[in-house]
C-alpha cells in the first residue's frame, strides 16, 4: 500500500469513527474528530520535508568519506578532460546502498524513484561542502610518496617503516600496531589504480605474514580493482584515510593464500 493511500485510508476511518463519536457525544467528538483529520492531513504535507531531512542526515553522517572518493575518484586525463566517472558511480552506490534502504524502512519507498536526481544533488553538494587538506602537500615522488604514507600511519599510532626501492615483494610500507601487521601499496598516480596493484599488495600481504594489506593512492580504483579488492580482503584507501587506520586482526589469523 503507498503512503497515498495509507492516508486516505487513515482519513475514511477518522471520519467515520469520529462522525459516529460526534453523532453519539455531540459537538466535543466533532471537534476532536476534525483536530485528528487536521493532524493527518499536516503530517502528509509535511512527508517531503521529513523526506529531505532524512537524506541529509543519513548522508552528512558519511560526508567525509564522501569528499573523500569525489576527491579520488575524479581526475584530469592526457587531453586536459576532467573525469569523474568514477565519483558518479560512487554517489549512485552510495544512495542505493545507503540511502534507499534507510527510505524504505522509514516508509518513503513512494520517493526513491521521482527524488532519484534530488537525493543525488544531497550528496553532490555535501560531498563538496567537506573542507579537506591541502593536495599540495602531498609528494610528487613515488619514493616520497611512500615516505609520506609512512608518515601518516606513525603520525596515526603505527610504527612505520617504508621498504627498500626494490626486494619489497609488492610492500612499500610495513606497519604494526597493538599485534597486527600491515603491508602498504602506495601509488601516486594521475589515474585510477587498476588491479595489478590489489594483486601486489595480497601477495605481498602473504610474504609478509601480513594481518591487513591496503593499497593508497592519492586517485581512485577501477571496478576491476574494487571487485578483487573485495575478495582477497585488501583495503582501498586514499592517504587521508590512514589518519583513521586502526589495527583489524582476527586472533591467530592471517589473510588467506
Amino acid at each position: 500500500m503507498s503512503a497515498r493511500s495509507k492516508t486516505v485510508t487513515h482519513l475514511f476511518w477518522t471520519f467515520v469513527v469520529g462522525g459516529a463519536a460526534a453523532l453519539a457525544y455531540g459537538r466535543p467528538a466533532l471537534i476532536a474528530t476534525g483536530a485528528g483529520l487536521a493532524v493527518i492531513l499536516l503530517y502528509r504535507l509535511d512527508r517531503p520535508r521529513r523526506f529531505r531531512a532524512l537524506v541529509r542526515r543519513t548522508t552528512r553522517r558519511h560526508a567525509r568519506i564522501l569528499a573523500l572518493r569525489r576527491r579520488q575518484e575524479c581526475f584530469v586525463d592526457a587531453y586536459g578532460n576532467t573525469v569523474e566517472d568514477g565519483w558518479l558511480r560512487e554517489r549512485e552506490y552510495f544512495v542505493e546502498r545507503t540511502i534507499v534502504p534507510l527510505l524504505e524502512q522509514r516508509g518513503f519507498s513512494d520517493y526513491v524513484d521521482p527524488h532519484w536526481d534530488q537525493m543525488i544533488a544531497i550528496v553532490e553538494a555535501t560531498a563538496g561542502s567537506v573542507r579537506l587538506p591541502d593536495e599540495t602537500e602531498m609528494p610528487d615522488d613515488g619514493i616520497a610518496y611512500e615516505r609520506f604514507c609512512a608518515g601518516l600511519l606513525t603520525q596515526s599510532g603505527w610504527q612505520a617503516r617504508s621498504t627498500q626501492a626494490s626486494g619489497d615483494q609488492g610492500a612499500d610500507v610495513i606497519a604494526e600496531a597493538a599485534g597486527t601487521r600491515l603491508v602498504v601499496q602506495c601509488k601516486r598516480y594521475g589515474k585510477p589504480v587498476g588491479n595489478a596493484a590489489v594483486q601486489e599488495a595480497a601477495a605481498a600481504a602473504r610474504h609478509w605474514s601480513a594481518d591487513m594489506a591496503a593499497v593508497v593512492s592519492n586517485a581512485g580504483f577501477t571496478p576491476a580493482a574494487r571487485k578483487l579488492a573485495a575478495t582477497t580482503g585488501v583495503l582501498l584507501l586514499h592517504h587521508d584515510d590512514l589518519s583513521a587506520l586502526r589495527p583489524m586482526r582476527a586472533a591467530n589469523r592471517r589473510l588467506p593464500a
